[in-house]
């Protein structure tokens, strides 16, 4: 995709892009089995960046109170009911996909 181009998602619809994000965060908080270190790992991104997406998008609650918007319940409920240790593999491959988000 050429850089220079305007980027026709700029023109989507804020109602249809808000429906889409509303879907994501609720898919995410269902498939909790999706660890985040995962997320990272394949996408380099994962529940906590979104939290820190709409912080910058103008969200007036703190960190916490994103994080819980997007968990769906505090960051401390959440990781006990869900997080597991991430695995040496997980580490590594959550490195090297963050190296990859700063070529964007």
């Amino acid at each position: 995709m050429d850089t220079n181009a305007p980027d026709p998602l700029d023109d989507l619809d804020d109602r249809v892009a808000a429906a889409a994000f509303r879907r994501l965060v609720r898919h995410l908080r269902h498939r909790h089995d999706a660890q985040n270190i995962e997320l990272m790992g394949l996408a380099g991104f994962c529940r906590n960046c979104l939290a820190d997406w709409i912080r910058d998008a103008g969200y007036a609650g703190d960190k916490g109170a994103a994080r819980e918007l997007i968990h769906g319940m505090p960051m401390d409920e959440w990781k006990a009911k869900h997080q597991r240790e991430a695995t040496p593999e997980q580490l590594a491959a959550m490195e090297a996909s963050l190296a990859r988000n700063a070529q964007q």
